[in-house]
């Protein structure tokens, strides 16, 4: 997340809005970010009730999987303006996904409608 956070003139300059969500509660986002984070300065959504229906309705919602079901995988989605995805990537829950893919996907989108 903090990797998001240092690029984001990147994605405005992108017309970009970056969105966080996770099935934590609003009041684990605020002690993550107060303890160990620091504050973003970009939406973090809590996909807490009903507990990770978002996740489940874009496919990445662990029902039965290590090390804990209920939570979701670790994701990045680009939704175009017209609410279609345009990028969806899933990586290890270790990893914080490299911005650059995303970047690369904004710039193809961006060319996509300025063609047409």
């Amino acid at each position: 997340m903090p990797a998001y956070q240092a690029d984001l003139p990147k994605f405005a300059a992108l017309d970009a809005q970056v969105v966080g969500i996770s099935p934590d509660s609003p009041y684990c986002h605020i002690a993550w970010q107060r303890h160990e984070i620091d504050w973003l300065d970009y939406p973090l959504l809590s996909d807490f009730w009903p507990h990770g229906e978002v996740a489940a309705q874009y496919g990445v919602r662990r029902e039965s999987s290590v090390p804990l079901p209920g939570i979701s995988e670790r994701a990045v989605f680009i939704v175009d303006k017209e609410g279609k995805i345009a990028f969806a990537e899933v990586y290890e829950l270790s990893a914080q996904p490299p911005n650059e893919p995303l970047l690369e996907a904004l710039r193809r989108l961006n060319s996509r409608s300025a063609d047409g």
